[in-house]
């Protein structure tokens, strides 16, 4: 398998690459990550099942729209192939550390730019993508409270619910999902869609994001998933509101946006999200009638 990556590696770059160094990396919750290196040149390199070769590839896409932007860095796309029984993404190869409260600062107001950056009249995606290894519709609407009660928690209580796990009535939830967003029509902003912290770093060259599941939406589900599992210092807030500032009522909405990442939590580890998911539903009142 790794003589095979080499060789098309080398096909990539243009001269000869063989693997003769290779470091397994922590962090990889859904791919095994390594880095590799012909003894001159280093590269990151994730490795799933050959399946998932549709979820390396709406990654690429993913970063290069992140990379267009040219707010925030993102790394930089190799190479994507398969070999054997494995599927394979390539990238630039960057030693990273953790978010330091200046950096936070500098990522909080690049992030924001990024929210600025480009204008798009509808929300979603030109094609569907993953946030973890679940699918993620995407297709264009007009209406914030619909493409999000019906793109995001109605897709994934259905994708609950074929597992096995029941919340309630997916149309009540729906249904009250776009009550609470009705009058919410916010400007379409480009993001990342799975920001966590540990999808963030801090480089030589300065603050990184990686791993996205890239659409146009509401700027504060970003903001949101960034507080649902903490490790974002005050600063980048400070940052992010230097630039652009969030509106009081994002903490109405917050919890409701954190609801889509519970549940994709659910479908992934189960656990328990799934009490968590009960609660956020029960507290915001979506299966009233």
């Amino acid at each position: 398998m790794w003589q095979a990556i080499s060789h098309q590696l080398s096909d990539v770059l243009g001269r000869p690459f063989k693997i003769v160094e290779r470091q397994s990396l922590e962090g990889g919750d859904v791919s095994d990550c390594y880095c590799v290196s012909d003894g001159e040149q280093r590269f990151f390199l994730k490795l799933n099942d050959k399946e998932q070769l549709v979820v390396f590839e709406t990654e690429t896409e993913s970063l290069r729209i992140l990379n267009e932007a040219n707010c925030v860095q993102v790394p930089q796309y190799i190479h994507v192939g398969t070999c054997r029984d494995k599927s394979f993404l390539t990238l630039n190869y960057l030693p990273i550390k953790k978010i330091d409260d200046e950096a936070g600062y500098l990522l909080g107001q690049q992030l924001a730019k990024l929210h600025l950056w480009g204008e798009q009249a509808e929300y979603g995606f030109d094609f569907d993508n993953y946030v973890g290894l679940t699918p993620q519709p995407n297709r264009w609407h007009r209406r914030w409270s619909r493409f999000f009660a019906e793109q995001r928690i109605a897709w994934q209580l259905q994708l609950c619910e074929e597992r096995g796990i029941v919340f309630g009535s997916i149309d009540i939830i729906t249904s009250n999902v776009i009550k609470r967003l009705l009058n919410h029509q916010p400007k379409p902003s480009l993001l990342h869609g799975d920001l966590w912290h540990g999808n963030t770093a801090l480089t030589v060259s300065g603050p990184i994001i990686f791993d996205p599941a890239t659409y146009w939406g509401d700027r504060e589900c970003d903001i949101a998933m960034t507080e649902l599992f903490g490790g974002f210092p005050d600063s980048f807030y400070d940052g992010y509101n230097a630039i652009y500032p969030l509106p009081e009522e994002y903490q109405e909405r917050k919890e409701l946006y954190n609801l889509y990442h519970i549940l994709n939590h659910c479908i992934l580890f189960g656990g328990e999200y799934m009490g968590q998911a009960e609660y956020i539903i029960a507290k915001l009142g979506l299966l009233d009638e």
